[in-house]
C-alpha cells in the first residue's frame, strides 16, 4: 500500500456534465456462475428513468484481472457515465480496484478522505461491541485497503457503513463509478453520483414509448411496415417483441415506436393505420 495522498482535488479532471451514454459494469464469479442473481440492472434502470434518463449498455464479467482491467478501459475511452458495482473490497477476490488504476495507468494510493471514514467505521464497530478501538491492529490496518483507490479517485458516500465507493475519469472521457457488490450500499450511492454530477440532464429529454397488441402476425410479414414508418420519422425507433407464451394476450406481438412525444405520435398513428391497412387483429395498447 502506497501510503501518499491522492492528486489534489484542483487538479482532477472534471466528471463530464454531458456523458455520451450511461453504461453498467457488473463484477462478479457469482453472477457468471449463477449462484446469486444480478439485481443491479432493473435497479439502475429504474433509478434511470425517474430522472428521465436510460440505460444504453451494460457488462457482465467475471473475477479475472485480464477481463476487469479490459472492460475498464473501454469504459474509460467511451465518453459514457458508467456504475461499476462489485469487486472494490480487500479480499483476495476483489481486483476491481487494482484494476482500475491499471486501466487508467494511475498509482494505487491511500485516499486521504477514505482513510478517514475507514478509521470511523472501525471506531463506531469498536464502540458497539463495547471493545476499546486498536488502529494498529493487524485487521484494522487491512481494513484500510478498501480505501486504497487510483491517485485520481473522487469519493463516493456510503450511507450504510461509511467504506467509500470512488469515481475516476479516463483519457476519453469516461466516466467509471465504483460502488460495492451489496444492492443496500449501492444503490443509494448510485442515487447520490447521479444527483451530485448529473442533475442537468434529468428529464431534459421527453421520451414516450406507445406500443399496441398485434394477435396471429409474424415479424417478417411486418416487417417493411416498421422499415417505413424509421425511414418517413426521423429520430423514432420502431421495436417488435414477439410472445409465444403471454399468460393474458397468448402468442402475440408487441408492435410499438418510442422517442420525443412530437415525433412519436404521429409515427405511432402511421403504425395503426399501417397495421388496419394490413388487416391485423389488434389488443390493447400500452403507452410508457
Amino acid at each position: 500500500m502506497n501510503p501518499s495522498h491522492p492528486l489534489p482535488s484542483k487538479q482532477l479532471p472534471p466528471i463530464p456534465e454531458a456523458p455520451a451514454h450511461f453504461g453498467l459494469i457488473i463484477v462478479g464469479d457469482e453472477i457468471m456462475s449463477g449462484k446469486r442473481a444480478d439485481k443491479h440492472m432493473p435497479k439502475v434502470i429504474e433509478l434511470l428513468a425517474a430522472r428521465g434518463l436510460q440505460l444504453a449498455w451494460a457488462d457482465y464479467v467475471g473475477d479475472s484481472p485480464e477481463r476487469i482491467t479490459a472492460t475498464l478501459q473501454r469504459a474509460f475511452a467511451s465518453g459514457d457515465a458508467v456504475f461499476s458495482c462489485g469487486g472494490i473490497g480487500a479480499t483476495p477476490d476483489d481486483h476491481t480496484r487494482q484494476c482500475a488504476a491499471r486501466a487508467l495507468g494511475e498509482p494505487l494510493q491511500l485516499h486521504p478522505e477514505g482513510e478517514r471514514l475507514i478509521r470511523e467505521r472501525m471506531q463506531d464497530v469498536a464502540r458497539e461491541q463495547g471493545l476499546p478501538y486498536e488502529p494498529e491492529r493487524d485487521d484494522n490496518r487491512h481494513r484500510l485497503n478498501m480505501g486504497v483507490f487510483p491517485a485520481s479517485a473522487r469519493i463516493i458516500p456510503n450511507p450504510y457503513n461509511k467504506i467509500p465507493g470512488f469515481s475516476c475519469v479516463g483519457a476519453g472521457g469516461g466516466a467509471v463509478h465504483f460502488v460495492p457488490g451489496f444492492p443496500v450500499m449501492a444503490w443509494p450511492m448510485i442515487e447520490w453520483v447521479l444527483d451530485r454530477y448529473y442533475a442537468p440532464l434529468f428529464n431534459r429529454v421527453a421520451h414516450m414509448e406507445k406500443s399496441v397488441i398485434v394477435f396471429g402476425a409474424m415479424e417478417a410479414s411486418l416487417t417493411p411496415l416498421m422499415e417505413d414508418i424509421e425511414r418517413l420519422h426521423a429520430g423514432v425507433k420502431v421495436f417488435s417483441l414477439p410472445s409465444v407464451d403471454h399468460p393474458e394476450y397468448g402468442r402475440h406481438i408487441e408492435l410499438g415506436v418510442k422517442g420525443d412525444p412530437a415525433a412519436a405520435e404521429p409515427a405511432y398513428v402511421a403504425l395503426r393505420a399501417g397495421l388496419d391497412a394490413f388487416g391485423a387483429r389488434l389488443g390493447p395498447e400500452l403507452v410508457r
